[in-house]
């Protein structure tokens, strides 16, 4: 079975699945509870267990704020880190042909 035949099945098992669940929420409610605001509730909590519940929405939205910035921030600096390797490459690369070149003229 090659690949497309293989993500065909699985789509149609995944529809199958679903069109046999008769309590949607009851099938998602763990998803749910370890979701990542469930996480940054939890986080704010251990943080300020003092705070109002209000208070506690607000940290919980900074602390996943901060989450996906610094997420966004590493994914930076890895495109960074890949374009100045293939720059070092393509350098690399054409003094290797310069140098071949020259030699090939030297001869």
């Amino acid at each position: 079975m090659d690949t497309n035949e293989r993500t065909m099945q699985l789509r149609l098992a995944a529809h199958m699945s679903w069109a046999n669940t008769t309590d949607r929420s009851a099938r998602t409610a763990a998803a749910r509870r370890a979701s990542h605001h469930t996480r940054f509730l939890d986080m704010a909590r251990e943080k300020n267990p003092d705070a109002t519940e209000a208070e506690l929405l607000k940290l919980a939205a900074s602390l996943k704020k901060a989450h996906y910035q610094q997420l966004a921030l590493k994914s930076a600096q890895a495109r960074r880190i890949k374009r100045e390797l293939a720059n070092q490459e393509r350098s690399r690369q054409i003094e290797r042909e310069l140098a071949a070149h020259a030699s090939g003229n030297a001869a």
